[in-house]
């Protein structure tokens, strides 16, 4: 038997699996790591608890699975994307904590790129809309930030990286500066058409271009991992980031396919094949993995509170006590008796794209207890995505394609079968749960696989994808209406707020 270990570095934990040939999970590891918040809408990482973590989980992986390195044909990593990390190249230490995707320090450099009227510019290269998620402005930060970076980064001293760069840099030993196309895409810096580094926004945002890595196919021998860190020399032949991971472990090859992750955030992504589609109703346009140096993409909508919204009512309100509680005490009532809950903890993302929105609960009556937030804080997850997903229909059908069919489903969220019908009800087609839900961790071990000859084609991966579960709407179309207008009507009084 064949095995792939895939690193899947996540925004709140690192995690290490081991598969086998048929895209089994043999054994998986898995390390939660600090989140840091200096001031309100900020969010850091230790770039070094990241490497930890992330090591250490592959060594128990290994350990679990009963192999040894010698045993793991590649590495794939896949990571939390527009995280960002800037470290000297001599001493490999980061500059400054890592500036998570979350994070909304950079936004007034934001408002001064759109009043410089580089918008138009940033999604015509890009695909993207000028926002604090992206890496280019956090990049920035940190140089204007971190005592002498400026100096250093001038002096080529300064490497920048999205977490995979990070992680590939400290797997290699520091010989290996790279990334791949779906992680460079996120930076606001990379022309996606050309699958290069634009000199026009790398000077709109005094981005030196010696802090940059290169860039390279999503499926590629990028190097191999020191010997002495697991145990031999592995190559490390597959690289993306965690949503287009997904999009690729959800076998959606080809345009008009459709997924979306539910982890900590919400991600849809719809491919649209080798051609580049801008969105007209709020969406991102992005690349996907690509096994080769062709051109492939993506749209994208993301919604930045999404299982985070069940972690706040744990940590932040107490009505759970563990995660897992959250689907017993939503199902202790028939509805959430009018409630309407918008989690705009860190402003709204895709379609709304409204940074300043607030989280906000609507709809509370006397009758209203716990049961009825918590099952509001669940559904607000459906209405998010549905309201993405009727976006992603529009504009597929404006460019000439099909509305979305079928919604392949992933992420941690997705176990959650009340969540899962109640998305199916909403968006009015068939939700598919596959057997394997780690699918970002598979897109990965798939991108390695192929580079390294595990698998010799598209069509074998798609083959192997299997359906656990098809959740079929039961609900009236004109109620599913309804409730998304319902949702609209809380979503102005957020953003109102």
């Amino acid at each position: 038997m064949t095995y792939i270990l895939a690193l899947d570095q996540g925004t709140s934990s690192s995690r290490s699996i081991v598969f086998d040939e048929r895209g089994r999970i043999v054994a998986m590891a898995q390390r939660e790591f600090r989140q840091i918040y200096p001031q309100p809408g900020w969010v850091e990482h230790d770039p070094n608890e990241i490497w930890d973590s992330q090591l250490a989980t592959a060594r128990e992986a290994l350990q679990k699975a009963g192999l040894t390195a010698a045993d793991i044909r590649a590495i794939g990593i896949t990571n939390q994307r527009e995280t960002t990390v800037v470290w000297n190249r001599r001493t490999g230490q980061p500059v400054h904590n890592a500036i998570v995707w979350q994070d909304r320090r950079a936004e007034p450099l934001c408002a001064q790129l759109r009043e410089h009227g580089l918008e138009p510019k940033v999604r015509e290269t890009t695909g993207l809309v000028i926002d604090a998620y992206f890496s280019g402005t956090k990049i920035r930060w940190i140089l204007d930030h971190a005592p002498g970076a400026h100096i250093a980064a001038a002096q080529g001293d300064l490497a920048f990286g999205t977490v995979d760069s990070w992680l590939l840099w400290k797997l290699t030993g520091g010989r290996v500066h790279a990334t791949d196309v779906s992680n460079a895409s996120r930076t606001m810096l990379f022309d996606v058409r050309h699958n290069r580094w634009d000199p026009g926004l790398l000077g709109a945002l005094h981005v030196p271009d010696s802090l940059l890595p290169q860039v390279h196919p999503s499926s590629h021998v990028y190097g191999e991992c020191e010997a002495a860190l697991l145990g031999a020399a592995i190559p490390i032949a597959g690289i993306a980031g965690d949503q287009q991971s997904a999009l690729f472990g959800q076998a959606c090859f080809k345009a008009g396919l459709a997924k979306n992750t539910y982890g900590t955030g919400c991600f849809m992504l719809m491919h649209t094949g080798s051609a580049f589609q801008t969105s007209a109703n709020g969406l991102i346009t992005t690349s996907a993995a690509q096994p080769t140096t062709t051109p492939e993409f993506a749209l994208e909508g993301s919604v930045f509170i999404a299982g985070a919204v069940v972690q706040w009512l744990r940590d932040g309100l107490n009505a759970i006590k563990s995660s897992s509680e959250v689907q017993a005490l939503a199902e202790s009532v028939p509805d959430s008796g009018g409630v309407m809950f918008v989690p705009a903890f860190t402003g709204l993302g895709a379609p709304y794209w409204q940074p300043d929105a607030r989280g906000t609960i609507v709809g509370l009556t006397r009758g209203s207890n716990a049961a009825h937030i918590a099952r509001a804080a669940l559904e607000s997850i459906a209405f998010q995505s549905a309201a993405l997903l009727q976006a992603m229909s529009r504009d597929a059908v404006a460019a000439g394609g099909h509305a979305v069919t079928e919604l392949r489903v992933d992420g941690g969220a997705c176990v959650n079968n009340l969540l899962m019908q109640f998305q199916a009800d909403l968006l009015g087609i068939p939700v598919v749960r596959p057997r394997v839900i780690e699918t970002t961790a598979l897109g990965a071990a798939y991108l390695a696989g192929l580079a390294t000859g595990v698998w010799k084609s598209l069509d074998e991966l798609a083959a192997q994808w299997q359906v656990e579960r098809r959740f079929e709407p039961t609900l009236p179309r004109e109620r599913a209406a309804e409730l998304m207008q319902r949702w609209e009507r809380a979503v102005r009084q957020a953003v109102a707020a």
